[in-house]
């Protein structure tokens, strides 16, 4: 980690890009502040701002690298994972804090994540040794037919900021584990996270040129990564609008692209429902990490007859979660990732207010933490299907109470929507369940449970407008980062 920091500033340390195996100063000389959205007037750190010249530099690293790494065995590959978890498992407490004072989640949602990271790499090192191809019939008895999946080559790798460490290492870690080499641009919100990653793969060894980072803005250090021809593949996860330009722009190039973008999820909550369990799902589902996941609870869709009841047990929960310092003991929801989400998140409320939707509880921004982005959790009740309340993203600490009549129309108005994501059912009925997976148009289906949440070995993605159709994590991982060889094996003519 400290070959990583080139200099001081005022006390303050200055990261470098890490190119072709070297920490280094951007080619402009520029660099950026990153700050703690808590504490607004605290800098955590300086970082480069990347130009067009850091990402040729970066691109050329990883063509030049890819042959020698494509022909690296998967044992090696794996060995390196494996050693960069335990890398990162020793350092879990201080990442987990960096990760709390530059992205604002609770210190452990920040050590838990770290530990989601770690638990990425262990997977993939194993997942880097399992069988790789099939072996088929052949109509020619003497004919051995069987596919290998090799990697794609250079792939570009651009993260959001709300898992600062989880969602660089499941779209880096597999790229590498299938032998592909890699340009990264992380989110300019939390890059110190991005740091910890790339440091712990480059301690374990590496090679240089198989991973590169370049930081800096979107259009500045995003947009050559994806116009580029010698980048064969695009991984994002981030808004729909930037997904959508991307998706055009590398498509239209040729190159394979994956895209994991907005949700607008639904727990539906019967009447026959626990409400007990139905009320601490729900509100983990909204309002952990400040609601800022792209899984997270958005909607609450809820049976008439239970409806009052349930709002009343969500507004005095929600009102009484403690609001404040994410590192500070009893916090449960920090803040918004910068001012400008801050001030989104609170103008949604005074508009859904003017549009005469009951706020019953949050929604406020409170005097007392004015130096941090805080919102205080807000939940609305009535909440019409079709306004913008109901069909929007809010990215935040905001959950809306919709009340239906009955099962069938519950998952109506779940599926009404552009987005589709993540979806929960809360009940006793097993045969409301499984119509429920049968029927509700998401990705992710959670009965029983929160929205949010997915574990690192089965697919992840989304249905409609939240994803490109294809899918991260687990096995699927492969099928994105590899593409297939039919090889058809006959032996000479006999003499």
């Amino acid at each position: 980690m400290s070959k990583a920091i080139l200099q001081e500033k005022d006390g303050i340390p200055v990261y470098g890009n890490f190119i072709n195996g070297e920490w280094k100063a951007g080619s402009g000389g520029e660099t950026f502040e990153n700050r703690n959205p808590a504490k607004a007037s605290e800098i955590i750190g300086h970082f480069q701002s990347g130009s067009a010249e850091d990402v040729e530099a970066a691109i050329s690293a990883a063509e030049d690298a890819k042959r020698a790494w494509a022909e690296t065995s998967a044992i090696t590959r794996a060995n390196i994972l494996y050693k960069a978890s335990e890398i990162l498992a020793s350092r879990m407490n201080q990442v987990g804090r960096d990760l709390t004072r530059e992205e604002g989640k609770t210190l452990k949602e920040g050590i838990g994540e770290t530990g989601r990271s770690v638990q990425i790499l262990r997977y993939f090192a194993g997942e880097a040794q399992q069988p790789n191809g099939e072996h088929y019939p052949s109509a020619n008895p003497t004919t051995m037919l069987y596919t290998m999946q090799e990697p794609l080559g250079v792939v570009g790798i651009i993260t959001p900021w709300n898992f600062p460490i989880a969602i660089p290492a499941w779209k880096i870690v597999p790229a590498l584990a299938f032998g592909n080499t890699v340009v990264f641009k992380p989110a300019s919100a939390t890059p110190l996270c991005a740091v910890h990653l790339v440091s712990a793969l480059e301690e374990a060894g590496l090679p240089a040129g198989v991973l590169n980072m370049v930081t800096g803005s979107a259009g500045t250090v995003g947009d050559p990564i994806v116009r580029d021809d010698r980048v064969v593949a695009i991984s994002f996860t981030g808004s729909n609008e930037v997904g959508l330009d991307i998706k055009q722009v590398a498509s239209a190039r040729g190159a394979k692209v994956q895209l994991e973008m907005g949700g607008k999820n639904p727990a539906i909550v019967l009447a026959d429902a626990d409400l007990d369990h139905a009320v601490t799902q729900v509100i983990n589902g909204a309002m952990m990490s400040t609601g800022q996941k792209c899984t997270a609870t958005s909607r609450a869709i809820v049976d008439r007859s239970i409806a009052a009841e349930l709002t009343e047990r969500l507004s005095k929960r929600i009102g009484d979660l403690k609001v404040g310092d994410p590192l500070a003991d009893g916090t449960i929801i920090g803040p918004l990732i910068d001012e400008r989400s801050a001030e989104r998140v609170a103008g949604e409320i005074a508009r859904a207010q003017g549009e005469g939707v009951a706020l019953v509880t949050g929604g406020e921004r409170p005097a007392s933490l004015a130096d941090g982005h805080f919102v205080t959790p807000a939940l609305f009740a009535d909440v019409a299907p079709q306004s913008r309340l109901g069909q929007e993203e809010m990215f935040g600490p905001l959950l809306g109470v919709i009340p239906v009549d009955g099962v069938d129309e519950a998952i109506d108005v779940a599926n009404k929507i552009r987005f589709g994501l993540s979806a929960s059912l809360f009940t006793r009925d097993l045969g409301r369940a499984l119509q429920f997976v049968r029927q509700i148009h998401a990705g992710i289906v959670h009965v029983n449970s929160e929205t949010a949440g997915a574990e690192p070995h089965v697919p992840f993605g989304g249905y409609k407008g939240s994803s490109s159709y294809s899918r991260e994590q687990g096995k699927a991982a492969r099928d994105f980062y590899t593409q297939i060889k039919t090889v058809y094996l006959d032996p000479p003519p006999e003499a």
